[in-house]
């Protein structure tokens, strides 16, 4: 930058300019988010809005629900590590260039550390060892390195996304009782995602079209439609079907305001099937006894690789 001001210099007072912006983009802030993390995704944010031009502040659209997506992922990745399939990684390090993160935190992998402990090693054994780690530890080292890390949710990530699924659970209450209650004729999508939304957190949606799911009978292969898999906070919510995305969104989210029914929603690890396998998710669910298994999962954000599942 010609000035040298950091970014959030230039962010604060590009804001300052503009005071119906920085209102709303407030409100897109995460509960457990510190003030570093914020600020790094608010200027996320901020930067990609002319990518998505249908996105307008305070104006519900799918193309800013993918926005929004898109920061957590990017400040998920900076913050905590973690890591997704490669297209989806091309795509935030693209949408967050030039954003200068400091003190950013460093994530380093036992494989990473091991390689570097072998190389420590060798620098001080003398020759002939030198010779035999090269010719045996990198390949070894390699080959851990590129097998595909599985992975789950922590022991410890029910009791950590509860008390924000108290909230949403009271506020969808008020909600379906401001609106006389559940039933068939509501905008289902709109209430969910209002309630989500006014405690701090965004829906993510993944469409599939009915044709790309292996597996169903002979009698369901040859329909039209889509497959829609609602989540929260990494929270599986809900899956619905229907003649196309729209249709397939409002079903799941209809699925999904049923388990608010009861007296109480509770997250737990539970397992699924996932590309034609058995993996642990996290479920919000009601309590009530369920006879048959839970729909299979369209996506999964708690592994690094999902190539093995393809095999």
């Amino acid at each position: 930058m010609a000035d040298q001001r950091s970014g959030e210099d230039l962010v604060s007072e590009y804001l300052g300019q503009n005071r119906q912006l920085a209102q709303w983009v407030e409100t897109q802030r995460s509960y457990n988010e510190t003030s570093k993390q914020w600020v790094a995704r608010r200027e996320f944010i901020l930067r990609n809005m002319e990518a998505f031009p249908s996105v307008q502040p305070g104006v519900p659209s799918t193309c800013l629900d993918r926005l929004l997506s898109l920061s957590m992922v990017w400040a998920n990745q900076v913050f905590m590590g973690c890591s997704y399939p490669p297209a989806v990684m091309e795509k935030i390090q693209h949408m967050g260039e030039g954003i200068v993160v400091e003190d950013a935190p460093i994530f380093k992998s036992a494989n990473s550390e091991l390689s570097r402990g072998k190389r420590g090693a060798a620098d001080e054994s003398d020759a002939e060892s030198l010779l035999k780690k090269a010719k045996t530890g990198p390949n070894e080292v390699v080959a851990r390195a590129t097998r595909p890390q599985k992975m789950a949710p922590p022991p410890q990530a029910p009791a950590e996304h509860q008390p924000f699924f108290n909230r949403l659970y009271k506020a969808v209450a008020w909600k379906l009782v401001s609106a006389g209650g559940f039933g068939p004729n509501l905008d289902h999508f709109e209430i969910l995602r209002s309630c989500v939304e006014s405690c701090k957190q965004t829906l993510t949606c993944v469409f599939v079209p009915l044709k790309d799911i292996a597996g169903l009978p002979a009698s369901r292969t040859q329909k039209e439609g889509h497959v829609c898999e609602i989540r929260c906070h990494t929270v599986y919510l809900g899956t619905g079907y229907g003649r196309d995305e729209a249709a397939a969104r409002a079903m799941a989210s209809k699925e999904a305001l049923k388990v608010f029914q009861g007296c109480k929603v509770t997250v737990k690890i539970c397992r699924r099937r996932f590309k034609g396998r058995d993996v642990e998710d996290l479920l919000l669910l009601d309590e009530q006894p369920r006879s048959q298994g839970f729909p299979p999962a369209l996506s999964y954000p708690f592994q690094d690789e999902q190539g093995e599942s393809d095999t």
